[in-house]
């Protein structure tokens, strides 16, 4: 019999992909968590019924959600992830040299071990071989209260709008993660599809410049995710993406990436229409 994951992406649209084995199913204090083996796709990784990861595609969301900032930022030293339990934020992050420190704020210890457990190529710096990376099984924004003007640059690499997550879109978040960036802090988050949830972005990039003097939104194809087109939310207290763009040293950074260049670094902040209109700070007419 043939087994079928089924994610709707709306009321009328959806993604499917053929499993052929449930690898871990269980339910922690906040979420469900599901992994499972697909044909297409290798193994992914699902929250209360929703993709997070697969092996295919993850490179692609993990390289944008953590390049664009590291190589805008001119000496990322300590970097904070919140949420990213699966570890490929980090992984990408120590890549960079200039990298002292980087922080894992997972809220759901649950999916850490299962992800270190049944995703090594994603968790393969979070199992507690590199000193370099420190792991903190609690809520982002407890503790990010707890670290006042300590970051380079904070990573927001949370689930949609709800559940665990739903308080990392508002306005009060925005503030204690600007108070805990050092003076010229950059914040990256991932801001949904353009395609399918216009509303929470207008809303979160209006939150975002209550807070942040340089909010710009960029963009990266995912299969897996809502439309195939996704985006990120970078919010900076100095350095902008475009103006302040190491592209030598992106050029030379001396590890590989899948997806990420420095010539896509600045395509990707350069918007369709209506994206654009999406976060518009005034909205046009219908």
């Amino acid at each position: 019999m043939d087994m079928w994951y089924t994610e709707k992406h709306s009321e009328n649209v959806g993604i499917a992909m053929k499993v052929s084995k449930t690898l871990f199913s269980g339910k922690s204090e906040f979420q469900q968590l599901d992994i499972v083996e697909t044909l297409e796709y290798g193994r992914m990784m699902l929250l209360d019924g929703l993709v997070m990861v697969t092996e295919r595609d993850e490179f692609v969301y993990h390289d944008m959600i953590v390049h664009p900032a590291l190589f805008t930022h001119p000496a990322p030293k300590k970097v904070l992830v919140i949420g990213g339990g699966d570890g490929g934020t980090i992984r990408e992050i120590v890549k960079h040299p200039s990298v002292e420190e980087a922080v894992l704020c997972e809220i759901d210890g649950l999916v850490i071990d299962k992800s270190v457990e049944l995703l090594p190529s994603m968790a393969c710096e979070i199992d507690g071989s590199n000193p370099k990376v420190k792991l903190h099984v609690d809520d982002g924004i407890a503790y990010i209260r707890e670290h006042r003007g300590e970051f380079d640059v904070i990573l927001v690499d949370s689930t949609d709008p709800i559940g665990p997550a739903v308080g990392l879109f508002e306005e009060d978040f925005y503030r204690t993660v600007f108070a805990a960036l050092k003076e010229d802090g950059i914040m990256v988050a991932q801001s949904e599809s353009p395609f399918y949830h216009p509303e929470i972005q207008k809303k979160m990039y209006a939150n975002l410049r209550s807070v942040f003097p340089i909010v710009e939104m960029y963009q990266a194809f995912i299969p897996t995710y809502p439309s195939g087109l996704w985006s990120f939310a970078f919010a900076s207290k100095r350095h902008h993406p475009v103006r302040d763009f190491d592209r030598e040293r992106a050029a030379k950074r001396g590890f590989r990436t899948r997806y990420y260049n420095e010539d896509l670094h600045l395509g990707a902040f350069m918007l369709p229409t209506f994206a654009r209109e999406n976060i518009a700070e005034e909205q046009p007419e219908p």
